[in-house]
């Protein structure tokens, strides 16, 4: 009877073994199932939200939209650079996606030629997935339609609307402003600004050269944003316009130039190559800063073909240099006044005459004046209006390079400015020092030769300036007190600059100064060389100048003073100018090249500029404007009527003329 004990007690040991296991089991179970129902719940109930906005995230895109380029306007708010609306056309590469055949089908409604054909192949091809390609801007408002109403028949491509940069005044303002274009590789930075992903957008553009480089930033604004419904594939499906992130536009820049003065230096160039830069001598802000022949910045923006931008680069007259800050020249005889003031400063008399005979002698070489028979005894105002170069020579002789250059560079000269833009070149203001510093690498040491002293008096030699350290060198003289600096941004998004004339004093005597500007002022008086091209015809404002005419090169190796050379051999025409004479307002520069003459070429053309300047300043307008008195008309009193003819009031202590005495009008001096 024992062994079925046995048995079931090894049932009930199996039994309870089970059981453990399976409570052990459950209980395992029962905290899986806990812990997945507290995760759901938490999932559910706390982190609802942000599963919602990742699904959204999957089913919703944001396109960047570039900003509003910032507005350029010039002094008084007239429009230099804006933005249009442009027609554009997009084409995004996919899956299974035949660029080739979607170009031929695009040809039929757009123009593309096999060149640009294969460029777009290219770029399509080496674009990201699905990242837009622009082939085509500015399409007209029927290529526009026709391709919008055959979308359905196009996949990945669009036809939508954007901006694109204009310059209304086209070339006045090129080498300034600049112009905007399409971004390339070089442009593209690993950190910064420059490696926003808005860059390798279609539609954004990038400052290239002027203000638009220089202050591109400023200029871009925030990018915004377009949300698109997508679907599993990443193709658009709708646009969700509520859910838009509005970009901020770029900030407004305003220039101190003024639309109507540089329109007219343009139009009075015509043809001709130069520069023109203009000052306010009171402020230091650059009115008019302009080199011709120009180029339509327009065309930068849309592109250029290679023919196009080749024609530009090979053209002699060099359309793309910037001739007011790049372009480099002897100033000739415009730098007699520093060589003058130079004189006075080392204790010259400037009534000590030199016999002009037509040149001097030195060093076993006749240097030639301008003038061939001669001026005769010049002192040194005389000099300066006749722009006699054997007075020159001989102040130079005496007062030595380095006087001269000392005077130059604190007038500018040798300097770049900040103007707020890039280019300028700092041409060459030379002395023992930098002589023997440029000559360095020689074999042997160059000294400074006493005859190159002749050619630096003249501002010719190494002597090298470009056409804005004229304009300040003229308005510092004008001034007369200030060592004014140029000023070109007025202001960055209502926020204005700093004057120029906030700067030191000139370490010139008042008298020294004054005596050169009187020399300038016989320049353009009757018997200057700058007389008859510089009347203004605007009552008693009188202009005050001088003249430059800058040797190419030696005239023994080809070159031409006047007509009848090669152009690039002729001489180049400067005219430096400040106006009103009795209280200075505006000066200008003028470099005309190989325009074979200052007096010819240059100062015309900135009597044309000055007009319009001192045209528009309204206090001088109504001193230009004011009423001339009438002469007074009195009755004959034998007839008591008023005679046919006006009778004319002595002046005041003028003795009445004796009875049958010839009636005479008192004299009103020399003209």
């Amino acid at each position: 009877m024992a062994e079925p004990a046995i048995f079931f007690e090894e049932v009930n040991e199996r039994q309870g073994v089970f059981h453990r296991r399976a409570i052990l089991m459950g209980g395992f179970a029962g905290l899986g199932i806990a812990a997945l129902g507290g995760r759901l719940a938490y999932l559910q109930l706390l982190e609802t939200q942000r599963y919602e906005k990742l699904a959204t995230s999957n089913q919703f895109n944001f396109k960047l939209v570039p900003a509003p380029r910032g507005l350029i306007v010039d002094r008084n708010g007239a429009i230099l650079a804006a933005n249009r609306p442009n027609f554009r056309l997009l084409v995004s590469k996919d899956k299974d996606f035949d660029t080739e055949a979607t170009l031929q089908t695009l040809g039929e409604f757009v123009p593309l030629d096999d060149t640009r054909r294969r460029r777009l192949l290219r770029e399509i091809n080496s674009a990201p997935k699905r990242a837009p390609v622009s082939v085509m801007e500015d399409m007209s408002w029927e290529q526009f339609s026709a391709i919008n109403v055959r979308s359905a028949e196009l996949p990945n491509v669009t036809a939508d609307m954007g901006e694109v940069r204009v310059y209304p005044h086209g070339g006045a303002f090129a080498h300034v402003i600049g112009y905007v274009a399409k971004v390339n590789e070089s442009d593209i930075e690993k950190t910064g600004p420059n490696a926003d992903p808005i860059m390798f957008h279609p539609g954004f553009r990038i400052g290239k050269q002027g203000v638009e480089k220089a202050l591109d930033l400023d200029l871009r604004g925030r990018p915004g944003a377009k949300k698109v419904e997508v679907d599993a594939n990443g193709r658009e499906v709708r646009h969700d316009e509520a859910g838009d992130i509005p970009a901020v536009p770029g900030k407004e820049v305003q220039l101190t130039l003024d639309v109507d003065i540089q329109n007219r230096a343009l139009e009075v160039f015509g043809g001709e190559s130069g520069g023109v830069v203009m000052m306010d001598c009171r402020t230091g802000d650059i009115l008019c800063m302009m080199s011709a022949p120009s180029f339509d910045a327009n065309r930068f923006v849309r592109g250029l073909t290679g023919a196009e931008y080749r024609a530009l680069a090979n053209y002699e007259r060099k359309p793309l240099l910037d001739k007011c800050l790049s372009g480099l020249y002897p100033p000739g005889s415009t730098f007699k006044t520093m060589t003058a003031l130079a004189g006075l400063v080392a204790g010259v008399s400037p009534e000590d005459r030199v016999n002009c005979p037509g040149g001097m002698y030195f060093g076993g070489r006749f240097f030639h004046c301008h003038k061939k028979g001669g001026h005769g005894p010049q002192n040194m105002r005389d000099a300066i209006k006749n722009s006699c170069d054997t007075y020159f020579y001989s102040l130079a002789l005496r007062i030595g390079p380095t006087r001269i250059a000392q005077v130059a560079r604190e007038f500018g000269l040798g300097q770049t400015f900040d103007i707020g833009i890039p280019g300028q070149k700092k041409g060459i203001v030379p002395d023992p020092e930098w002589k023997k510093r440029y000559f360095r690498r020689t074999p042997a040491q160059q000294p400074w030769w006493p005859g190159e002293n002749l050619s630096y008096g003249i501002g010719q030699g190494y002597l090298q300036v470009n056409c804005l350290q004229l304009a300040v060198m003229t308005a510092r003289l004008a001034n007369g007190r200030k060592k004014l600096n140029p000023r070109l941004i007025k202001s960055i998004g209502g926020k204005e600059l700093p004057l120029g004339s906030e700067a030191p004093d000139l370490p010139f005597s008042h008298e020294h100064l004054e005596y050169v500007r009187s020399g300038m002022a016989a320049v353009t008086e009757a018997g200057g060389t700058a007389f008859t091209a510089s009347q203004l015809g605007l009552g008693d404002i009188l202009m005050a100048g001088k003249t430059g005419t800058a040797q190419v090169r030696n005239y023994d190796k080809g070159g031409s003073r006047g007509k009848g050379g090669a152009w690039g051999l002729r001489d180049h025409g400067l005219f430096v100018a400040f106006a009103p004479l009795d209280a200075p307002r505006y000066a200008l520069a003028v470099i005309v090249q190989h325009g074979m003459g200052g007096s010819t070429a240059a100062a015309p053309r900135a009597r044309e500029i000055m007009r319009v300047a001192l045209l528009k300043d309204p206090e001088l307008r109504a001193r230009i404007e004011k009423p001339v008195p009438m002469p007074e008309i009195r009755p004959d009193p034998e007839l008591d009527t008023v005679p046919d003819e006006p009778v004319f009031a002595s002046p005041p202590n003028t003795p009445t003329p004796a009875a049958g005495a010839p009636l005479t009008t008192p004299s009103r001096g020399p003209a």
